[in-house]
């Protein structure tokens, strides 16, 4: 069973073509610059294997309808396809910001689930639009094949009450649905099934916390095997310090900041999102920029780790004791989370008091696929366990038409 995982942006579109049966990657690409000058595909063919091989086309999208035109003729070119129809292609699950409370769970796309992706495109400004953009697409393209939306929300929304409100007028949820929703939710549910397995454990009773650390960063609790508290809320703007997102600060800072630099909502909107985090302390959002820069003794980019790592141990702290010190693992995932040794290092420094202890060597040395970096007498392990959205998503369409 192929199964075609689609995650639509503004002017981008990802994909990966999976055969279920193996839960292999047959194909992966990225389509940029849509409607703008410079349009580039890059093609992979069995990615991340040693028979990996990379094609690059180069040509003017005007809109996404062009740019997956291109993936179909790649995917079933004579020489290089890797299937000889795109009938073989038995459904397209996609990857979808926001869907509010309205619906959050995978679920087969008809045109209520369209309209709900719609509607919730004030939530998701910059997402939601691309996503349903990238189904409609693929309606357009794949006649008759079901395609599924699988919500990043999906895993936040199984907090308890608590956990996803906020001090303000409790009209302000009744009207407008002002709640924490939490984010990077395939990426936390897929490791969150990853790490029980790891570990032996059903999921049902598994007591976790997850870093999910990028560009974009979050955190989830888990407990019993749902999302007990994430650290993303209404957007992915609060919690943690990220590549251009200044993450959790005193409301307040938005108001006075608007009045005395005199912004619109907007300009606002976008000084937090896109100029702020790594990116507003130290000018640069690549955590190997960083370091160096750090080695070069740029005071800047030594403050800027400090608050990324400051943001990642006070979250983790208040996640430990929401636990009760009860905790089957840590676990870092994502760019930042299974590639730099320094942050892990950096996170996991002090915590021998809680009888963690970390295993440099074994932290410092890279190695393919989930290990434990933590020596055998830590109390607590802590594990590296590569995130898979796309398989995450498939696996998710899949369910949704077994029902």
């Amino acid at each position: 069973m192929k199964i075609l995982v689609i995650n639509a942006g503004s002017s981008s579109c990802k994909y990966q073509l999976l055969e279920m049966d193996t839960r292999s990657v047959l194909c992966s690409g990225l389509a940029e610059r849509i409607g703008q000058e410079g349009g580039r595909l890059t093609h992979k063919i069995a990615p991340d294997t040693d028979k990996e091989e990379k094609l690059v086309r180069e040509a003017f999208f005007p809109t996404h309808v062009e740019a997956m035109e291109l993936v179909i003729a790649l995917l079933t070119d004579a020489d290089k396809g890797v299937i000889k129809d795109k009938s073989e292609i038995y459904a397209i699950g996609h990857r979808v910001l926001h869907g509010g409370e309205a619906v959050s769970d995978p679920v087969l796309v008809n045109e209520r689930v369209k309209q709900i992706v719609e509607e919730c495109a004030v939530l998701g400004p910059l997402h939601n639009p691309a996503n349903l953009m990238g189904i409609e697409v693929a309606e357009k393209l794949f006649p008759g094949v079901p395609n599924v939306a699988v919500f990043d929300t999906e895993f936040g929304m199984g907090m308890p009450k608590e956990a996803f409100m906020y001090a303000l007028p409790y009209e302000l949820y009744e009207e407008l649905r002002i709640r924490r929703y939490g984010f990077h939710g395939t990426s936390h549910k897929y490791i969150a099934n990853a790490t029980a397995e790891f570990l032996g454990k059903p999921l049902s009773e598994l007591r976790s916390i997850t870093m999910h650390l990028g560009n974009g960063s979050s955190m989830s609790c888990v407990k019993n095997g749902k999302c007990f508290d994430t650290s993303m809320g209404l957007t992915p703007l609060e919690g943690l310090v990220m590549g251009t997102r200044c993450g959790t600060i005193d409301p307040a800072i938005v108001p006075f900041v608007m009045e005395k630099k005199g912004l619109s909502p907007s300009e606002a909107d976008t000084l937090m999102n896109k100029k702020s985090g790594l990116l507003g302390l130290c000018g640069y959002t690549d955590m190997r920029d960083v370091h160096a820069q750090v080695d070069k003794g740029n005071e800047r980019a030594e403050l800027a780790l400090k608050l990324l790592v400051r943001s990642i141990k006070k979250t983790l702290g208040s996640y430990f004791f929401l636990l009760e010190g009860n905790v089957d693992a840590l676990v870092f995932t994502a760019g930042i989370g299974e590639n730099d040794d320094i942050v892990r290092a950096m996170v996991c420094e002090g915590l021998e008091a809680f009888g963690i202890k970390l295993n440099k060597e074994e932290n410092s040395t890279r190695k393919p696929g989930a290990r434990i970096i933590t020596t055998p007498d830590s109390k607590i392990p802590v594990i590296i366990i590569p995130t898979n959205e796309e398989l995450q998503i498939a696996l998710a369409t899949v369910e949704v038409l077994k029902k």
